[in-house]
């Protein structure tokens, strides 16, 4: 069972009301907290609840204290509720750990919340604590009178899993066939009024017909286009220079101006000036080569300029195109590669308005269907609970005589929500009508505080086995009751110690003698301080106290006797 995985292991308590300090190690079954009036035992309740989330106040700081702080630690087993929500909420690493609630509160400051050592929202405590406790008492309930409550718990009776999972997929499906449909109007809106535009903006573009990573490749062929304009320019020039200084006539003039000096007759024939001729006949030579070289330069630059493939059109036919694909990007605040996207983008708003008609049929018949599946999921699911509803106020009602509520009537009501949910359609409510004709109220109207105690017991049995709570805490469930219908009580709470954790605070000795355990809550002054201590008793202590309870005061020996009855029948 669900509760089987989950138990209060110990409560530790510092300057909350009148205890100052206070460490309490439990244990599994049913525990009776017994005591005179005024000793403290609902403070414990009290402590409790604030631990678990419970609204506080600066109230509950112990009068000459800065702080109070109590600190709740919980056994729960892997697969419990409480594990799923804190991963839910980031806290994996509470995986494999025991559960130690904290809550603190300082004088003049908000309440602190801790969850092992981690700070956390006093939401999130809240939420841990009603998977892990159960509290009835007098006054507010956690747990199985939090009317927020009453929808999970009667689908975990009712074995809901399954539709509550289809109509939770159903609701997925649905919303997101409504986003669809939602997202497609609205584009087709924006895209209508933007008709015209849109045909004009086509238009042009479609005229453009720019290409993918067309921007990329002009700029690269305009960079060589320009490189070899200035080659051609250069090489131009070269040739230029040379015709215009004639270089080549010069020097075959130079050459013929030596030559026929070498042919004069002082350098020629017997005697003459051999040293002469010979520099003269070398610089006839250097002018020859001379020549000969600045010919081979020319023919080199008309080569070079004839292999030179620069068009001054095609570097102009380049540049326009590169200059309108620029232009039309800044026009439409892209980048100029991004036009052929565009393009692309601005035909496909276009054809969705030609073809919006279609579209939103397509969109709305997917709607419908997934409407229509998650209406058929809900409908299962609310036929489901009103028939879980019936079989629990049932089971409710034949707990309610024994514990003295005869006159009282018990209802789960199942109404339509406002809003649908993932959770279905239906608000789920537990209902009572204490006396005949005054009609049906919530739980937490009850006037009487014993009333609501009792009730929640009787619920709480009925619940036993699908509530994920395993602490199950009640708070004088016996007032104004004795006898056969304590003796009721004591039997439905030891029946649900089986299963859970069960902490009762009592005045009653049968319900006392009905625990598989007994703790006993005194006071006492301590150096001007009242001090509550808690003492786990043992058989002859419990005896004594059983005795006192039925006697008070003064301890007969009849009531000794009567005391061993009762835990001799328990």
């Amino acid at each position: 069972m669900l509760g089987a995985l989950v138990m209060l292991t110990g409560l530790t308590i510092r300057d909350f009301i009148l205890v100052r300090a206070l460490d309490l190690d439990l244990g599994g079954g049913f525990s009776a907290l017994t005591g005179e009036t005024g000793a403290g035992k609902s403070i414990l309740m009290s402590a409790l609840g604030f631990a678990l989330g419970a609204r506080a106040g600066q109230g509950l700081i112990r009068p000459g204290a800065d702080a109070a702080s109590v600190t709740a630690a919980f056994d729960a087993g892997p697969d419990h509720p409480v594990r799923a929500l804190l991963s839910a909420r980031g806290l994996d690493e509470l995986q494999d750990e025991p559960l130690v609630l904290r809550r603190v509160m300082r004088k003049g400051g908000p309440a602190r919340a801790f969850l092992n050592d981690h700070p956390v929202s006093a939401s999130l405590l809240e939420e841990a604590g009603a998977l892990l406790a159960d509290i009835h008492g007098q006054h507010e309930g956690l747990g199985l009178l939090n009317p927020s409550r009453h929808r999970v718990l009667l689908d975990a009776w009712a074995k809901s899993d399954a539709l509550l999972a289809e109509t939770g997929r159903a609701w997925t499906a649905l919303r997101c066939a409504e986003e669809v449909r939602l997202a497609l109007e609205a584009r087709i809106s924006r895209a209508t009024s933007e008709r015209t535009w849109l045909a004009h903006a086509l238009e042009e573009l479609d005229a453009l017909d720019p290409q993918e990573g067309e921007t990329q490749k002009l700029a690269l062929d305009r960079a060589a286009m320009q490189a070899g304009e200035r080659v051609a320019e250069a090489l131009e020039s070269a040739a230029h220079l040379l015709a215009k200084a004639n270089v080549e006539g010069a020097l075959a003039n130079a050459g013929r101006a030596v030559s026929r000096a070498l042919s004069a007759p002082g350098l020629t024939g017997e005697g003459a000036s051999s040293q002469l001729a010979v520099r003269m006949r070398a610089a006839c030579e250097s002018l020859e080569r001379a020549l000969i070289e600045t010919g081979e330069a020319r023919s080199a630059l008309d080569n070079a300029a004839s292999t030179c493939e620069f068009s001054p059109a095609a570097l102009e036919a380049s540049e326009t195109r590169l200059f309108a694909l620029r232009a039309a990007a800044r026009k439409h605040d892209v980048d100029s590669d991004q036009l052929a996207a565009l393009r692309r983008r601005l035909r496909m708003q276009l054809d969705e308005i030609e073809h919006s008609d279609g579209a939103l049929t397509l969109t709305r018949d997917a709607e419908s269907k997934a409407r229509a599946a998650y209406d058929a999921a809900a409908t299962k699911l609310t036929a489901k609970r009103e028939a879980a509803a019936k079989k629990l106020a049932r089971a409710v009602s034949d707990e309610l005589a024994p514990l003295k509520l005869a006159k009282a009537k018990f209802r789960v009501s199942v109404t339509q929500k406002a809003e649908p949910s993932p959770a279905g359609r239906d608000d789920i409510a537990f209902e009572i009508e204490t006396n005949a004709g005054a009609g049906f109220g919530s739980l937490d109207k009850i006037a009487s505080g014993g009333e609501m105690a009792r009730f929640a017991l009787a619920v709480s049995v009925c619940l036993a086995g699908s509530s994920p709570a395993g602490t199950l805490v009640f708070d004088e469930a016996d007032m104004g009751v004795g006898g056969a219908v304590a003796a009721a009580i004591g039997e439905r709470l030891a029946r649900l110690g089986k299963d859970k954790q069960v902490l009762a605070i009592t005045h009653s000795p049968q319900v006392a003698a009905a625990a598989t355990r007994q703790l006993k809550v005194s006071k006492a002054d301590a150096g001007g301080e009242v001090v509550t201590s808690v003492d786990m008793l043992g058989a002859k202590a419990r005896k004594e106290e059983i005795a006192r309870m039925l006697a008070g005061a003064s301890v007969t020996k009849e009531a000794r006797a009567a005391a061993g009855r009762l835990l001799a029948g328990a």
